[in-house]
């Protein structure tokens, strides 16, 4: 899958500052609750500990207002989890009350940057604890005036963590699992690329039918903003069709993946196609990212899709030669009359005509609007 992208956008570099946040301050006193932590039985002042342990870390977390201190805050409380049953259970109910009263606290603070980087943080730590208790937190915060509690907000929700307890059997864990991709959906027509990037990697490994619609919609978004040329960052693409390739490839794959496939990856490959034959509309790194996408494509998804080595895209791209590049776009998604090789293999077509037929090609690009940038 193609490299990790750092995407150049203020809000993931300020969400990493705070993060990133390091000092040697004190943090909080750990010597009670390291004792009760390796004791194989609690009794009621244990868990007197634990919770007043998780109530003053937080608390200091709220009511610092020297954010250097923020990291050490944190490693502190998730270097005080523990795996013995009671200790777990306690640790998870106290982290939940008082994060939640946390963040009801700091909604209170002013001015509007402290308010930030204190939900920020404390979306940090639920990111950082892993615990699916949690995650109705995150969920409130989804809709968030600040786009970076909206990134971390939908980062704790598709942590790595998060997604290996949503994918077990039980009924609970995926009411969960559906609950999170409903409500991740709402957000895929308004999300920045980065947030995208984590939805659309939980909606694929993710092992529920809500994930698959949750992927199509993210595809359809991107199609329309190809189609409306409005899209931004489009090595995101990469990963999308990646991801799309993978569940087109599985047992019980459906049209509509194929199809979201076949027409995202052909505007990728129209809109290259209209800058090198002579309308130029794309700046030099506006066309490298597209150029990536395609290597990309073709290298990790069009070989194994069709089980054969092939370099004609990265050729004619290498060459400029958009001839080229148009026979290979209409050998693999179709022409007016005449289905693609793509739609013939996985039978589907590109959607009804006015007339009531059924579309053999991949829609055409719409012209470029002069006034407006693409990118």
């Amino acid at each position: 899958m193609i490299a990790k992208n750092k995407w150049a956008i203020g809000v993931v570099l300020v969400a990493f500052l705070v993060l990133a946040m390091n000092s040697p301050l004190q943090g909080v006193d750990t010597r009670e609750i390291n004792r009760v932590r390796n004791k194989s039985m609690l009794d009621d002042e244990d868990r007197q500990i634990i919770d007043r342990f998780v109530a003053e870390a937080v608390d200091e977390l709220v009511k610092t207002i020297d954010f250097t201190s923020v990291s050490k805050l944190r490693r502190d409380i998730l270097a005080s989890r523990g795996s013995q049953v009671q200790y777990a259970e306690q640790f998870s109910v106290s982290a939940h009350k008082h994060i939640s009263e946390g963040l009801k606290a700091a909604d209170e603070l002013t001015p509007e940057e402290h308010r930030f980087k204190v939900v920020v943080n404390l979306l940090i730590l639920v990111d950082g604890l892993e615990d699916l208790r949690l995650v109705d937190l995150a969920i409130e915060r989804l809709n968030d005036k600040s786009p970076a509690v909206r990134y971390w907000a939908v980062h704790v929700l598709t942590n790595t963590g998060i997604k290996e307890r949503l994918n077990s059997t039980d009924a609970a864990d995926l009411r969960l699992a559906r609950k999170i991709a409903e409500e991740l959906k709402k957000l895929v027509e308004k999300s920045e690329p980065e947030v995208m990037e984590l939805m659309a990697k939980f909606a694929a490994e993710i092992k529920i039918a809500e994930g698959k619609e949750l992927l199509l919609a993210i595809a359809d978004v991107r199609i329309s903003r190809y189609a409306d040329w409005t899209v931004r960052y489009p090595l995101l693409d990469a990963i999308i069709l990646e991801l799309l390739c993978e569940k087109m490839t599985s047992a019980g794959a459906e049209p509509g993946v194929a199809r979201r496939f076949g027409q995202l990856c052909s505007y990728v490959m129209q809109k290259y196609i209209r800058d090198i034959s002579g309308e130029g509309f794309l700046s030099d790194g506006q066309k490298e990212q597209l150029a990536s996408v395609l290597f990309e494509v073709e290298q990790s998804c069009i070989r194994q899709l069709f089980d054969l080595p092939q370099s004609t895209i990265k050729r004619a791209v290498g060459q400029g030669d958009s001839r080229a590049l148009l026979h290979e776009h209409n050998r693999l998604f179709g022409e007016e009359g005449r289905a693609g090789a793509l739609a013939l293999k996985f039978n589907f077509d590109y959607g009804q005509k006015a007339d009531g037929s059924r579309r053999t090609a991949s829609l055409t690009l719409p012209t470029r609007p002069e006034a407006k940038a693409s990118e």
